[in-house]
């Protein structure tokens, strides 16, 4: 049996960006991959467009619970990943062990107008976390090199 790599997902509120990508990363990449998530002002709450975003996609991430990075301190992670991209907010830093690396996304939380036009928001941030983080993981490589270097310089949409 091969051991699974470990990654954690950071953002500040844990509620929304780094809880889909925690499911979706347990749920497809499961095989080889471990997700985790946390923020550093948890909101206390998983936001309920985010688990009818994954829900839509077979995803079940009703059971995860919004975590204080304090939780993950000493532990060890392959990768960690910052998913905030919002300048205003306070992006947590990762003074672990594990690969750093920034892949931003705008806060659906923070989306206005309808119920429709708020949950596809939340679902072109579900697709961009596929879309862009999937290929780092896919292609990582236990000495912290992907295959694709190009994948680990990443920038914010």
């Amino acid at each position: 049996m091969t051991t699974k790599h470990r990654v954690l997902f950071l953002c500040t509120g844990n509620s929304a960006r780094s809880q889909m990508a925690e499911g979706l990363g347990n749920a497809f990449l499961g095989e080889r991959w471990e997700a985790f998530s946390a923020g550093t002002q948890p909101a206390g709450y998983v936001h309920p467009l985010a688990v009818e975003a994954l829900a839509e996609i077979g995803v079940d991430i009703a059971g995860q619970t919004s975590k204080h990075v304090d939780v993950y301190r000493g532990e060890a992670f392959d990768v960690v990943i910052t998913v905030c991209d919002d300048a205003a907010q306070n992006c947590p830093v990762w003074l672990g062990k594990g690969r750093r690396l920034h892949v931003g996304f705008p806060d659906p939380a923070a989306a206005t107008g309808t119920l429709e036009a708020r949950l596809e928001v939340f679902r072109q941030v579900r697709d961009g976390i596929r879309e862009r983080i999937f290929p780092v993981l896919e292609n990582f490589q236990p000495e912290g090199r992907a295959k694709d270097a190009s994948l680990w310089h990443l920038k914010s949409l």
